[in-house]
């Protein structure tokens, strides 16, 4: 089955251009399962991999990773928000979905305990460390050296895994940049890592680091109607110390601007322990790639805008880019360089048309659509030679017939 990417942009949305444009491509596997052994967990562990939209085998093009927490159960979610926001929101990235659907409870939890909410507890507890080594010294080598990652990763995880990713955290803040803690049971064993939480973020520095809690409101209390956010801090019942204690992190985490920690919580009044994951994975990643977003669209938009004064901007986009990512980075996605191209060549600007096709190029010079998009340039020029130029270099680049095609249809104009 054939891949057809689409690129659908109007005046007023945060992407720019006017035009929509349709790129056909090679069916490239974008999606696989895949395995470790490992060694410190003694078992196998099943994880899965997506590629971004622009994902190439052959090109050089390296991409920051997301890793999810319980990755087969949350796998919709996470695909459905990146799917509706990259692009201005969030740069392209590889997904991973790490299966926590055995040992589930021994991985995740930081501390053993024997009794949890009056009941005894019978699963094995207490493993998070050990999970936390498998995750640092076996999943993510090993990922990094069989796909095209960057260093630049993000950790999401929800109740247990919540507790997880804070304790990842406060702890080894080093393996990730980015954290979404989602309904975090941190209150597990008497609230032993919300203490040790407060004291390290008093004392520690996470500056470059990044948290978003969220919390699922509408079971403050699942047997008391009459507990709201008002008053939950006022109760002292077992039955309210699960959001009681995600409460009291997030205004602690907030209040410690010393730390330096980028932080950002959020309560959802009308979800359920269940399907707050959803919301909060949108807004979370909204919230730690809010640097991304793309700055000043209305300039770009604006047909009077000299070309200098984009050029100036692209500089600028770039360096917040390189600056937060910590290497070289495109001021923009091929996407957008080349959807601001035709726009510009539609309102009969061609000095920003070539403009954006060249910097495309140069920026993704491995890209067959962007030396076909010079070409389009160059054949509404009526410049037949350097339009054979570049269809033949994405010929040589891709090796698709519809390349080839067009080099048969140029050679005849010339």
């Amino acid at each position: 089955m054939k891949k057809y990417i689409l690129l659908i942009v109007t005046i007023g949305s945060f992407f720019s251009p006017i035009q929509v444009i349709s790129a056909q491509a090679n069916e490239i596997e974008t999606e696989i399962i895949d395995s470790v052994y490992s060694e410190l967990l003694e078992e196998t562990r099943e994880f899965w991999v997506k590629f971004p939209e622009n994902y190439n085998p052959d090109s050089r093009t390296k991409y920051p990773v997301v890793y999810l927490l319980d990755g087969f159960s949350l796998k919709n979610s996470l695909e459905t928000v990146y799917e509706n926001y990259w692009g201005h929101y969030l740069p392209h990235m590889i997904l991973v979905g790490i299966s926590n659907r055995t040992n589930r409870v021994r991985d995740l939890t930081t501390s053993r305990i024997k009794m949890r909410r009056g009941s005894v507890m019978n699963e094995n507890t207490g493993g998070a460390e050990n999970f936390t080594r498998f995750i640092e010294k076996e999943l993510i080598p090993y990922i990094d050296n069989k796909y095209p990652t960057t260093p630049y990763r993000t950790l999401i995880g929800h109740s247990y895994a919540g507790l997880f990713t804070i304790n990842m955290l406060i702890n080894h803040k080093h393996v990730f940049e980015n954290y979404i803690a989602i309904d975090p049971s941190i209150e597990w064993d008497d609230q032993s890592l919300l203490k040790e939480a407060k004291q390290k973020l008093t004392s520690e520095n996470y500056k470059g680091k990044s948290l978003f809690v969220s919390l699922a409101a509408e079971q403050l209390h699942m047997w008391n109607e009459d507990i709201t956010l008002d008053n939950i801090m006022d109760d002292s019942s077992e039955f309210t110390l699960f959001a009681r204690s995600i409460i009291d992190f997030s205004t602690f985490a907030k209040s410690q601007k010393q730390s330096g920690l980028n932080f950002s919580w959020k309560v959802y009044n009308e979800d359920l322990h269940g399907t707050v994951p959803l919301p909060s994975i949108r807004d979370g990643l909204v919230f730690l790639f809010k640097w991304y977003q793309f700055k000043s669209p209305q300039k770009y938009n604006n047909p009077e805008t000299p070309v200098e004064e984009l050029m100036e901007l692209l500089e600028i986009q770039e360096e917040i880019y390189s600056t937060h990512f910590g290497y070289p980075f495109p001021p923009m996605i091929e996407e957008m360089f080349s959807g601001y191209g035709y726009m510009n060549l539609e309102m009969g600007q061609p000095e920003k048309a070539f403009m954006f096709f060249k910097m495309n190029i140069n920026y993704y010079p491995k890209s067959a659509s962007a030396q076909n998009s010079m070409a389009d340039y160059y054949e509404a020029k009526n410049d037949h030679a350097n339009a054979l130029k570049y269809v033949t270099k994405a010929f040589e680049l891709s090796g698709e017939n519809k390349y080839k095609d067009r080099m048969k249809e140029l050679k005849g104009k010339n």
